[in-house]
């Protein structure tokens, strides 16, 4: 089995791919695609293959996906960077590897999607049936195009499995995240809540959906047990509470939660950290 892997150099990716090399058995290869030959070394030394190319070049993805078996596609452009480069990277390069791993005859293709697209609040935790209703705080290109890859890509699920992985706010081992956390927490109400996910659980969930044999529909969210508060996100971080902080209201205490039953039931995933507080603890951070 020769697995792909996308966005090898991003903070989500630059974790999964050497997890994914160590639990490879025999006669598993894992291959990454990346920009800059350079940055694709350290993979190379674990023992990844590695191809140089653009996501957004369709001989790359070709030269990429030959031979494969599998795709875990990582790659994404986040929120601040032009809306015009979200939607090329987000959606028209997703849906280009998406087809050309069906062309290559790819058996399974892992989109990591985000909670994101979900959009506004339901007043409850939110499940993978729910669909994505535009608006919200957190909505914009990023989300939207995240979307669109989504719909897209399911699209290709008659010749090829595709199952998605959808992350909340992801965290530990070094990712500079959590201290930007402090950057949207300054508008958020005392109690207001954020979905949170270890590097080491992301990992786990993403890791769950390559490998299990069946699943009860294509979409999963990978989350902890447990999410924190805007109060909490100071506390970490260090950082004394701002004054004016408790006359903020939360206009939904709901509104990115992300429930995790279905793949704790369907999956077996249990949090390695249900809480950021217990990666604290472990020095995980």
């Amino acid at each position: 089995m020769i697995t792909l892997v996308t966005g090898a150099t991003g903070q989500v990716g630059r974790r999964f791919v050497p997890r994914l090399l160590a639990q490879a058995e025999a006669g598993e290869r894992v291959r990454v695609l990346v920009r800059d030959a350079a940055r694709g070394e350290p993979f190379a030394e674990l023992g990844a293959e590695v191809v140089v190319g653009d996501l957004r070049d369709e001989e790359a993805l070709g030269k990429a996906v030959a031979g494969t078996d599998a795709v875990v596609n990582v790659a994404a452009s986040f929120r601040g960077v032009p809306d015009e480069e979200a939607w090329a990277v987000n959606r028209d390069a997703a849906v280009a590897l998406g087809r050309a791993a069906l062309g290559a005859g790819v058996r399974r293709f892992v989109q990591v999607s985000t909670g994101n697209v979900y959009g506004t609040g339901r007043g409850r935790p939110l499940v993978e049936d729910d669909e994505s209703r535009p608006g919200g705080e957190m909505w914009g290109a990023y989300a939207e195009s995240k979307a669109a890859a989504e719909r897209e890509l399911l699209a290709l699920a008659d010749g090829m499995e595709v199952r998605i992985g959808r992350l909340p706010f992801v965290y530990g081992e070094g990712d500079p995240h959590l201290a930007n956390s402090l950057h949207w927490a300054a508008n958020w109400a005392p109690a207001q809540r954020l979905q949170m996910a270890h590097h080491a659980d992301v990992g786990q969930g993403l890791l769950r959906l390559l490998y299990a044999p069946a699943v009860n529909g294509p979409v999963y969210n990978i989350a902890d047990d447990a999410p924190v508060t805007t109060v909490e996100l100071y506390q970490l971080n260090g950082v004394e509470v701002p004054a004016g902080l408790s006359e903020r209201g939360d206009r939904d205490p709901w509104f990115g939660i992300m429930s995790n039953r279905k793949i704790r039931r369907d999956l077996g995933f249990r949090p390695i950290h249900p809480s950021v507080w217990t990666a604290r603890d472990a020095g995980a951070l």
